[in-house]
């Protein structure tokens, strides 16, 4: 007997610079999966999966009654067998600073003389995204300024930061890691159990530093914030008072032309620039209060 193949839509959204939030809420309430990509100038582009019974014709004439407007887009289909497996073939193992990055579908672990950090393929698509590579020479850089006692990796996505710190620094350090998505948060709890971290770091659902634990915990030793432009000149007088004195302050996902404004605003708020990290048109700035 054969398997029947399903034909799934997928509705892919001209980039954007930013996408509002009742758009986004939209988006979530109508799909089975909302997933964002970031293009190489710093453009949102969202991509929404459907499930096999979705009415697409249906969606376009709701599409023109709504109270806003959705970016343009364009309808695709692809076989539900195979969209996961082909994406999984994509992420290889690799290294970078102290680190080995690969993927839960490796049936071993890859030999390596580094720290081995082994997260959820199907959430790892970004994982070798110049941002993360950047973040991750960056913390390895770190280990000779710092013995961390509590770090904040807010916006941790998939915890890769966060389990490549935690392994890093071993036992000694509490690691929080908070996301505004809560499939991040289950995915970085999952990923934590993954690499045996779990006991060393919590996942958190927060819009920004807003949930409680952030403040009962700050200030903190360093802060990773691996987001976006916007968000980070939006949250840079939290981070900076939930720091602690000298504490160090990781940022990326902005480009070159972005860099300039990036450092001003921040050093506007009191930090200094210790050193500037660039790769594929990318930066990371490692900070300091």
């Amino acid at each position: 007997m054969h398997k029947i193949k399903h034909k799934i839509p997928l509705i892919r959204f001209t980039p954007v610079e930013f996408m509002e939030e009742n758009i986004i809420n939209y988006l979530e309430e109508t799909f089975e999966v909302v997933s964002i990509n970031y293009t190489d100038s710093n453009m949102e582009e969202y991509i929404c999966y459907a499930n096999p019974s979705f009415d697409v014709e249906k969606f376009i004439k709701e599409t023109q009654n709504l109270p806003f407007a959705l970016p343009q887009f364009q309808v695709e289909t692809l076989e539900d067998k195979n969209w996961l497996t082909e994406n999984v073939i994509k992420f290889s193992p690799f290294e970078v600073g102290d680190f080995l990055i690969y993927g839960i579908h490796e049936v071993t672990t890859p030999k390596t003389d580094k720290i081995p950090v082994q997260v959820y393929a199907a959430t790892a698509f970004g994982s070798e995204h110049p941002t993360t590579k950047m973040c991750l020479t960056a913390i390895t850089e770190l280990k000779n300024l710092i013995t961390p006692q509590k770090i904040l990796d807010m916006g941790t996505g998939s915890g890769i930061l966060s389990i490549a710190s935690s392994k890093l620094w071993n036992e000694k350090t509490k690691i929080i890691s908070a996301d505004i998505d809560p499939e991040s948060v289950d995915v970085t709890h999952s990923n934590t159990i993954t690499n045996n971290q779990n006991n060393y770091i919590t996942a958190i659902l927060s819009d920004g530093y807003n949930n409680p634990m952030i403040k009962e915990n700050s200030p903190f030793d360093i802060i990773l914030a691996n987001i976006l432009l916007n968000p980070l000149k939006t949250m840079t007088q939290d981070a900076y008072d939930s720091l602690i004195k000298n504490g160090y302050y990781l940022i990326s996902g902005f480009i070159s032309n972005q860099l300039e404004d990036i450092i001003n605003h921040h050093t506007s708020f009191g930090f200094k620039v210790i050193k500037i990290y660039e790769q594929e048109n990318w930066h990371a700035v490692l900070l300091q209060k």
